[in-house]
């Protein structure tokens, strides 16, 4: 039942507020010390089973009542009026209990629990007011039956002592139960966090697991796409001239099959290593220039130039230059109905380098259309690069990026 629910009902909230009080080793501590102090009262043979003894008995219940299940309840309001209220109560009964009992044997024991409740209850401060007062009035039942000042001073000197040790023991109790309290909160944070962590892992496990396959899916298309679109094409060339001109259409046959040689080779490559480059090493212009040159055997008239000084960059933005142009010639023959395309690599920008990809095609603004483009758009993007396009029908096509070096 929730706190709402508990504060409604009455008999429930006693029936807490006894069980906490019973399972409170604390209060079995109160209970044991004044049951030893009172013991010295019952062995004591001439008033044993007097009426003095026996009021002494039930004054002492009435103590213990208040010590541990009046303090319990007090404890779980914690307001300054209820707990001056309770140590006032308790020093005073106490020192009365330990004055009508003529301070027999150990009886001055009983206050000790008092000073043990000061330190779990108030702040330090109010803490060492009430043990003050429970000194105090001790004192004073003392002085009262000895009549003798220095009587007194030496009873609350011993109880003192025996005081400030029960203070520091009940101070090292909570201490070391804070501690176990934080320790097992720690844990369970630590619990939760290893779960989320695993949560994590296998999220991050996911998404390495997703880009990969993205990855994967761009390699295949730009390599191995683009080896059947140019064997394809090579084909296509070969059957048109097989009867007129033979020997132009053998030369179209061995070049498709050089290029599904090529293809396979890049396939091979592909799964035995799958950051193989398709570049083998070469220069990026150099590389460019034989996709140029692909092109131009297909029978497109495909220019490629470069502007500014040709200059080194990282081995994932040559790849990813590569595989634009690559994309970008690759549609020019399959989809432009071009005549003419142009390459261009621009160096001038010290600050990025810039890949333009144009034909006199049919055109048409495909920059969200076709796989291609957006594994284009990926690599650039994951380089902090940009993709721009530029198209209108029947005006031709354009892609441009721009890599930041």
């Amino acid at each position: 039942m929730d706190r709402e629910g508990t504060a409604c009902n009455p008999d429930l909230k006693l029936r807490n507020t006894v069980s906490m009080a019973l399972n409170d080793r604390g209060n079995w501590a109160f209970v044991f010390t004044v049951v030893a102090g009172y013991v010295s009262i019952l062995l004591d043979e001439p008033g044993r089973f007097s009426p003095v003894t026996l009021a002494l008995l039930a004054a002492g219940v009435v103590y213990v009542v208040v010590g541990v299940f009046v303090f319990t309840w007090i404890s779980q309001q914690a307001t300054p009026l209820k707990l001056a209220l309770y140590f006032g109560f308790e020093a005073v009964w106490s020192s009365l209990i330990i004055y009508f009992g003529q301070a027999v044997g150990f009886i001055s024991i009983i206050i000790m629990p008092l000073a043990s409740h000061a330190v779990m209850a108030l702040p330090r401060r109010w803490m060492i007011a009430a043990c003050i007062l429970v000194l105090a009035c001790f004192t004073l039942a003392i002085g009262l039956l000895s009549g003798s000042l220095a009587s007194s001073i030496t009873a609350a000197i011993s109880i003192g002592a025996g005081t400030v040790f029960v203070v520091a023991f009940t101070q090292v109790a909570l201490n070391e139960q804070r501690i176990r309290a934080e320790v097992e909160r720690l844990a369970a944070e630590l619990t939760e966090a290893n779960q989320k962590l695993r949560e994590y892992a296998a999220q991050a496990e996911e998404l390495a697991t997703t880009r990969e396959r993205n990855r994967l899916a761009r390699e295949i298309h730009d390599s191995l796409g683009h080896y059947l679109t140019v064997i394809n094409v090579q084909l296509e060339a070969a059957r048109t001239v097989l009867d007129s001109n033979p020997s132009r259409a053998a030369d179209a046959l061995n070049k498709a099959q050089s290029l599904a040689r090529e293809g396979l080779a890049d396939v091979r490559r592909s799964v035995a290593a799958l950051r193989a480059s398709p570049m083998e090493s070469r220069p990026l212009t150099e590389a460019v220039a034989a996709l140029a040159e692909e092109c131009r055997t297909a029978g497109i008239r495909t220019d490629f130039s470069v502007t500014g000084a040709p200059r080194s960059l990282s081995p994932r933005a040559e790849l990813t230059l590569y595989r634009a142009v690559q994309e970008g010639l690759t549609n020019v023959r399959k989809h432009a109905h071009a005549s003419h395309a142009e390459v261009v690599l621009d160096y001038v920008d010290a600050d990025c380098v810039r890949l333009v990809v144009k034909d006199n095609g049919v055109g048409g603004n495909t920059a969200d259309g076709g796989f291609g483009l957006v594994g284009v758009r990926e690599r650039v993007q994951l380089l902090g690069g940009q993709v721009r396009v530029q198209g209108e029908t029947g005006q031709g096509f354009m892609f441009e990026v721009e890599l930041p070096t």
